[in-house]
């Protein structure tokens, strides 16, 4: 998890924002990366968030 260095939240509910960012606080405690939250709609499989990450790769 330290090599994530971007994140989008995709949320269904943005009212749900808050809820997610403390969980998503628990993977991140010290320098989190980068993130962009959206609300859309139609997640795949009725999910209410989706988290797309991107990392460094090792070498």
């Amino acid at each position: 998890m330290d090599r994530v260095v971007k994140c989008t939240v995709f949320l269904v509910r943005m009212a749900d924002y808050e809820a997610v960012n403390e969980v998503y606080a628990t993977f991140f405690p010290k320098d989190p990366p980068a993130r962009s939250a959206v609300a859309g709609s139609g997640l795949a499989f009725g999910a209410k968030v989706e988290i797309e990450c991107i990392a460094l790769a090792g070498r």
